[in-house]
Order: C-alpha cells, then sequence, then structure tokens
C-alpha cells in the first residue's frame, strides 16, 4: 500500500509542477522516475513510444507504465491516477477564474514566459531521448552516430512529413511501427 501511495505522490507532484501539458510534463517525470529508480531511460524512452502509438494523452500513459512495471495493475491505476484527478480537479475550479482573468496583463505576461520555457523543456527530453536511442552514453558520440545513421534517417523524415505535409501522426507512427517489424526483427 505503501508503494502506491508513493507512485500517486510522486505523479501528482509531476502533473502539478507541469506547465503546458502532457508532452511538456515528460520531461520532469522521466528526471523524478529514474532519479528515484523506478525506470531506467531505456524504459522510459519505450514507455514514451508506446504511449505515442496509442491514441489518447501520453502524461497518463506514461505514467501507467511506471507504475505497472512497479506494482502492476494497481500500480498502473495509482500512476494514471495521480497524473489525471488532482489536475483535472484543479483546473475545474481555476477555469472558472480563468475566464476572468485571462486578458489580464500580469497573466498575460507570465503566460508569455512559460510558453518558451515549456519549448525549452520539450526540447531537453527530446535530446535525452536522443541519447537513449543512439547509445551515446554507451558508444560516444561519433560511434552512436555512426553506427545509428538508420535512426537518425527516420528521425528527419518524420520530422519533415510533419513539417511539410498534413498527414496525421498516428500513421506516422504506424508507418514506423511497421518499418521496424520488418527491418529490425
Amino acid at each position: 500500500m505503501a508503494l502506491l501511495w508513493q507512485i500517486f505522490v510522486l505523479f501528482t507532484r509531476v502533473a502539478m509542477f507541469s506547465w503546458g501539458g502532457g508532452p511538456a510534463s515528460l520531461a520532469l517525470m522521466q528526471r523524478e522516475t529514474t532519479s528515484a529508480g523506478w525506470v531506467t531511460p531505456d524504459e522510459f524512452a519505450d514507455a514514451v513510444a508506446v504511449g505515442n502509438a496509442l491514441p489518447g494523452p501520453i502524461a497518463p500513459q506514461v505514467s501507467a507504465f511506471v507504475g505497472y512495471k512497479l506494482a502492476g495493475i494497481p500500480g498502473a491505476i495509482a500512476a494514471a491516477t495521480g497524473t489525471v484527478i488532482p489536475t483535472t480537479v484543479l483546473m475545474l475550479f481555476m477555469i472558472v477564474f480563468f475566464y476572468n482573468i485571462k486578458d489580464n496583463p500580469t497573466v498575460q505576461a507570465m503566460l508569455k514566459a512559460v510558453r518558451p520555457a515549456i519549448v525549452g523543456l520539450l526540447l531537453w527530453t527530446a535530446y535525452d531521448m536522443a541519447f537513449t536511442v543512439w547509445g551515446v552514453k554507451r558508444l560516444g558520440w561519433q560511434h552512436a552516430f555512426i553506427q545509428g545513421w538508420d535512426k537518425g534517417l527516420i528521425m528527419l523524415t518524420a520530422f519533415g512529413i510533419l513539417t511539410f505535409t498534413k498527414i496525421n501522426p498516428v500513421f506516422l507512427v504506424i508507418a514506423s511501427a511497421v518499418l521496424g517489424f520488418l527491418v529490425y526483427r
């Protein structure tokens, strides 16, 4: 029971101190779960990959993955609940007030600084995940990119497709999964 409470509290803390929604919470979630020793960076990258392959919000999916690893289905429920319920209740209270203050210059000034900080958090998450995907810590930069040129090609192709087309990212994830099945098994 104590472990379930710890899972709930950690994911509540991540949700309450993450600004910008699910993807933005991944940076803090990764730091918290890996520093707690609950998952390795590789396992976290797997959780994000699986979560992106599924429909729905990413944060509860990744938290459920970690919770399940720690304590099975009760752990997954504790993690997803900690990720969703406290902030949903807070949002219900805050939405009433936000519509009264959303045009306030102070609130607008704060949001101008928070938005680029969220971009920074997302970039850090991508950077840290890239280390895991390419095995930079294990191989070093030069060897990692020489041996992982194919992963770089997949990354650049996905970035290009998302940047220059209106293709739904779901199709990109499905195509990548099929490619992985055909090429890497």
